[in-house]
C-alpha cells in the first residue's frame, strides 16, 4: 500500500456510513417539513413519512444485493434496463400524469408512483460504460467515441424534456460528459458539446415562459418577492434564521406554508433553518465523503467499465446536489432536483442507493481491497500465472535465483 493510499476498504466504509446518515437525516427532516404540509392541505399527518420510510425499506435491501453482485451482472443488465427506461418515458408521454408545475414526469399504477427519468440516469451509466469498455481499441476515431452514445443521451435528454424535467435533463448530459471525461475525449469534443448544450439550454429556457420566469427570478429574487421570487426569498430566509446551530428539529417556521416544496426540492433549506450552519456543513461533508470514494474506486479499478460506471455515478450523484444547492442557496436557477438521498421521493432514493450498492459492489473487487467473487478468481489466475512463470525460470536455469524471486514477491 503506497503513502497517502489509506485503507483499502475506506471507500466502501464512506460509502456506507455517508448514505444511511444522510438516509436518517431525509427521514427525519421530511418528517418535519411534511407533517405541517400535510395538515394544511387535509391529508394524513403521517402519509408522506410513511411513504419515505417504506422507500429506504425498500432500498437497503437493493442495496445489499446490489453491493454482492459481480460486475458481469451489471454489463449484463446496461442493454435491458435501458430498453425498459425508453419505453416508460414514451409511457410517460402518452399516459403520464401532468403535476402541478405543468410537467409531465409521472407514471401512476394504483398506489404506486413511478418517475422513470430518474431510473433514466442509471441506465445510461450502465449502458454508456458497458458502450465504451467494449470499444476501447477504437476510441482514437471520433465515429466511435460519439455514436452511439451521444444519440443515446440526445434521445433520452429529448423525451425527459418533452415532459418538461429541465433539471434531469442536465443531470443526464453530466453523465454523458462524464463517461467522455473518463475515457479520454480530446478538448475540442468538449468545446463543442458545451457550447452547443448552452445553445439549446437557450432555446430551452426561451420556448417555455415558466423556465424564463424562473431565470429572471434567479437574477433578482428580491424584485417580486410575492410572485417569482418567492420560494427563493422563504429559502434564504430559513437559511438566515437557522445561525450557527439551528432552531431545533421540528422548529422550522417556514415550512409553516411559507416554502414551497420544503419536503423535496428545498428539504436544504429546511435543514439550514433546524439544523443551523453546523448541521448544514455536516450535511455537506456526509457528501464529500461519498464523492471522494467514487472517485477512489474509479482512479483504482483496472476494468474499464468498473471506472467508467463508477466516475459517471459520481459525477450523476455530486452534480445533482451542486444542481440542487445551487437552487437552494440562489446560486443558480431553480431546476427543481431533489437532493439525493435526503429529498422526499421513492423514485430519486431507489436508483440512487442502488448505484451505491453498485459503488460498494466495484470497491470490494478494487485493488487492495479484500476480493470475493470474480475478482478473487482472477487474482488467484494471475498469482497462480506468476508463480508457474517463476517456477518455469528457476527450472531453466537449473539454480535458484533469490533477488529475482524477492522482486516478485513484492510485487505480488
Amino acid at each position: 500500500m503506497r503513502i497517502g493510499e489509506g485503507h483499502p476498504s475506506l471507500p466502501r466504509y464512506f460509502l456506507i456510513g455517508g448514505t444511511f446518515l444522510l438516509i436518517a437525516v431525509g427521514l427525519l427532516e421530511v418528517y418535519s417539513a411534511s407533517t405541517v404540509h400535510n395538515l394544511l392541505t387535509g391529508k394524513p399527518e403521517l402519509g408522506t413519512i410513511e411513504r419515505q420510510a417504506i422507500s429506504a425499506a425498500i432500498g437497503i435491501p437493493i442495496m445489499v444485493i446490489a453491493a454482492r453482485l459481480p460486475v458481469r451482472f451489471y454489463r449484463a443488465l446496461a442493454y435491458p434496463l435501458l430498453i425498459v427506461t425508453l419505453i416508460m418515458l414514451m409511457m410517460v408521454l402518452a399516459l403520464g400524469e401532468v403535476s402541478t408545475g405543468g410537467n409531465q414526469n409521472w407514471l401512476v399504477f394504483g398506489p404506486l408512483t413511478i418517475q422513470p427519468s430518474e431510473f433514466a440516469k442509471f441506465a445510461l451509466v450502465l449502458w454508456g460504460a458497458d458502450l465504451l469498455a467494449r470499444k476501447e481499441k477504437r476510441l482514437a476515431s471520433w465515429d466511435h467515441l460519439i455514436v452511439p452514445l451521444l444519440p443515446m443521451a440526445g434521445l433520452i435528454i429529448g423525451l425527459v424534456m418533452l415532459g418538461g424535467d429541465m433539471g434531469t435533463s442536465m443531470i443526464i448530459g453530466a453523465i454523458a460528459f462524464a463517461l467522455l471525461w473518463i475515457v479520454g475525449a480530446p478538448g475540442r469534443l468538449f468545446t463543442i458539446l458545451t457550447g452547443s448544450a448552452a445553445g439549446l439550454a437557450t432555446i430551452a429556457v426561451l420556448i417555455r415562459p415558466s423556465r424564463v420566469r424562473r431565470f429572471t427570478a434567479f437574477l433578482d429574487p428580491a424584485s417580486d418577492p410575492q410572485g417569482t421570487g418567492f420560494q427563493a426569498m422563504h429559502s434564504f430566509s430559513a437559511l438566515s434564521t437557522g445561525g450557527w446551530f439551528g432552531v431545533g428539529v421540528g422548529a422550522s417556521r417556514e415550512k409553516w406554508g411559507s416554502l414551497p416544496e420544503a419536503q423535496t426540492d428545498f428539504i436544504f433549506a429546511i435543514i439550514g433553518e433546524e439544523l443551523g450552519l453546523i448541521g448544514s456543513l455536516a450535511v455537506l461533508a456526509l457528501f464529500a465523503l461519498i464523492g471522494y470514494a467514487g472517485v477512489r474506486i474509479a482512479l483504482r479499478a483496472q476494468d474499464t467499465f468498473v471506472r467508467l460506471a463508477s466516475g459517471a455515478v459520481t459525477a450523476w450523484l455530486m452534480v445533482q446536489v451542486m444542481i440542487n444547492l445551487g437552487a437552494v442557496l440562489g446560486v443558480l436557477p431553480i431546476a427543481g432536483v431533489p437532493l439525493p438521498f435526503v429529498s422526499y421521493g421513492g423514485s430519486s432514493l431507489l436508483p440512487s442507493m442502488a448505484a451505491i450498492g453498485m459503488l460498494i459492489s466495484f470497491a470490494r473487487t478494487s485493488v487492495g481491497a479484500p476480493e470475493t467473487g470474480d475478482g478473487a478468481a482472477g487474482r488467484t489466475d494471475m498469482l497462480s500465472t506468476r508463480a508457474g512463470a517463476a517456477s518455469s525460470a528457476v527450472a531453466g536455469s537449473g539454480r535458484p535465483r533469490p533477488q529475482a524471486q524477492r522482486k516478485e514477491g513484492r510485487t505480488t
